[in-house]
C-alpha cells in the first residue's frame, strides 16, 4: 500500500567517505553497511518534495517543501537476495506536520526548520541552491551544473548513491521497520562546482564534526522523478 507519493526533484548529494565504526551505533537490527568499492559513505542530501500526498489525498500547505537529509547505506539478505537501503541519521523539513507524522508512523528522526530553496538556469548552468536556518544561522549547500541531465553510468558511485530502493528505521532494539521507495533509474546533471557551508558537529553532533573539514568524495546532481514510499514492514 502506497503510504507517500510524490516528485522528489533536483536531488543535490555530497558524498563522503567515513569510518565504518562510527555509523555501528546507528545500524538497526538485521542490517549491515553497504559499501562501494571498500568505501563507506555518509551523504548530505538536499531536495525538493513536489505534488506530495498522503494515503493518495494532497494535504493543504504541505505539497510543495524542501528536505535536507543525512543518511548512509545499508543492505539485509533476504531469501529473495540482497535488499539495499538507507539509514537516516537525521531528517530536516520545514513543515512541523509532515516531521510529527514520519516521526509517529516510521520513528523517523526528523526535525523541523526554516528553509529556503533556489534554482536558476544561466548560460546553460543550471544552479540550484538549499539553505535552512538551525538557530540563528543559515546553512547553505550549493551546486552548479550543466543544465542538461545525462544517463548514470553503470557501477559508478552516482548508481550506488541513487539504487537503494529500502529505508530501515530503528524501531526498538528487537525490532526493524522496513519500507520500499519505488522510483525509475534517474539521471544526474554533470557537476562543475559547488559549496557546502555547513557545521555538521551543530547539526548532528560531535561524531560527524570532523565533516566540517572534508571534502566530499563526490557531489552529485540528480533530475529525481515521481517516486511512492510503501507501507512500512516489520522485520
Amino acid at each position: 500500500m502506497t503510504f507517500l507519493s510524490a516528485e522528489w526533484r533536483k536531488l543535490a548529494m555530497a558524498n563522503y567517505a567515513i569510518d565504518p565504526v562510527l555509523l555501528q551505533s546507528y545500524l538497526p537490527q538485521g542490517v549491515e553497511l553497504d559499501l562501494h568499492e571498500g568505501v563507506c559513505y555518509v551523504s548530505l542530501v538536499a531536495f525538493m518534495f513536489q505534488k506530495t500526498r498522503i494515503l493518495g489525498i494532497p494535504v493543504p500547505f504541505h505539497i510543495n517543501f524542501e528536505e535536507v537529509n543525512l543518511r548512509f547505506y545499508v543492505r539485509k539478505h533476504t531469501p529473495e537476495g540482497w535488499r539495499r537501503g538507507v539509514v537516516f541519521i537525521k531528517e530536516i523539513v520545514p513543515k512541523p506536520a509532515i516531521a510529527f507524522v514520519a516521526r509517529t508512523i516510521y520513528r523517523e528522526p526528523y526535525t523541523t526548520m526554516p528553509m529556503q530553496h533556489h534554482w536558476a538556469i544561466e548560460d546553460d548552468q543550471l544552479c540550484v541552491d538549499y539553505r535552512w536556518k538551525n538557530k540563528n544561522h543559515w546553512h547553505t549547500f550549493s551546486v552548479q551544473s550543466s543544465s542538461t541531465a545525462v544517463p548514470i553510468a553503470p557501477d559508478s558511485v552516482e548508481e550506488f548513491i541513487t539504487e537503494h530502493y529500502f529505508g530501515y528505521t530503528r524501531w526498538d532494539a528487537e525490532v526493524t521497520k522496513e519500507y520500499g521507495v519505488e522510483h525509475p533509474r534517474w539521471e544526474v546533471y554533470p557537476v562543475q562546482s559547488h559549496q557546502i557551508l555547513v557545521d555538521y558537529e551543530v547539526l548532528y553532533g560531535q561524531e560527524f564534526a570532523f565533516l566540517n573539514q572534508e571534502q566530499p568524495k563526490s557531489v552529485l546532481l540528480a533530475e529525481g522523478s515521481e517516486v511512492r514510499v510503501l507501507m512500512n514492514q516489520d522485520n
